[in-house]
This record gives C-alpha cells, structure tokens and sequence, in this order.
C-alpha cells in the first residue's frame, strides 16, 4: 500500500503525510512544474504542465491496494477501476458505488457551463473537512469495510 496524492491543489498535505510516517506507508506527491512542494517525508515528483499530465501520471502509478486522493473525479475512476482506493482532500471516499453519479453530475455541470449557464462555487475548506480527511483515510489505511 502506497498514498498517492494529486498534489496540484490538494489541501490536508500534512494530514495525508503524518499518517503515511505514523504507518510507514509511502507518500508520493504529484505536481506540475509550476507548483513548489517540499516534505520531510514524501517523494515529490514533478510532470511537465501539459493539460491532466499529473492526473494521468496518478492513474498510470496507482495499483491496486494503493489510496489516491484526488479531487478529480475521473481520476478517482480509474484508480478504482485498478481496485485501488480513492478519497477527495475533503475526505470523501470514492466507490465504485458512488463515482458513477459523481461522473455523471460533472458532465451536466460543465453541459450548463458550456451552455452559459453558472454552477456554484465549491464550499471553503472546513475545519469538519480536515476531521474527515483524516478519519476516513485512517479508514482506508487500517483497511476497514466502507
């Protein structure tokens, strides 16, 4: 078991990487080469700034048994179609229960974008969101039912 994290924009870096040290699981962090990471435990490794290189270069490294966290959904289905695990910054936990609807509401929301219309903003991080990062990745960690 690895964490693999889509580190572009992902908050709770120091959650993800306290509990990698705290169980001895690898943490590797991707980013592109315009963000500046540093860790005292994880690998950091830097993609070219293409469009999704660092999303595909997640789903390209994720194995099965492994936990993604990523905000993308389409990242989440891949890596769940690899039986790996996948959880948001946020701490919500994708399954092959929920990703389809997750998937399908992404396209209507960018059909109304695309069409002129607005969709709302995501919430600003929570301090509930932060609990919940934690709890569920230490859920997925110790391996238990979902």
């Amino acid at each position: 078991m690895r964490i693999i994290v889509d580190a572009d924009a992902c908050p709770g870096k120091d959650i993800i990487e306290g509990l990698g040290k705290e169980h001895g699981i690898e943490v590797i962090m991707y980013c592109d080469i315009n963000h500046v990471l540093s860790s005292n435990y994880a690998t950091i490794k830097y993609m070219d700034s293409g469009f999704q290189s660092v999303d595909m270069a997640v789903a390209n490294e994720a194995k099965q048994n492994d936990i993604v966290v990523s905000q993308d959904f389409g990242v989440a289905a891949m890596v769940l179609g690899k039986k790996a695990f996948a959880i948001s910054p946020k701490g919500y936990i994708y399954t092959n229960d929920n990703i389809d609807k997750l998937l399908f509401e992404r396209h209507i929301s960018a059909k109304v974008r695309r069409g002129g219309g607005k969709t709302s903003n995501p919430k600003k991080r929570s301090k509930e969101d932060d609990e919940r990062l934690y709890k569920n990745l230490l859920k997925l960690i110790n391996n238990e039912s979902i």
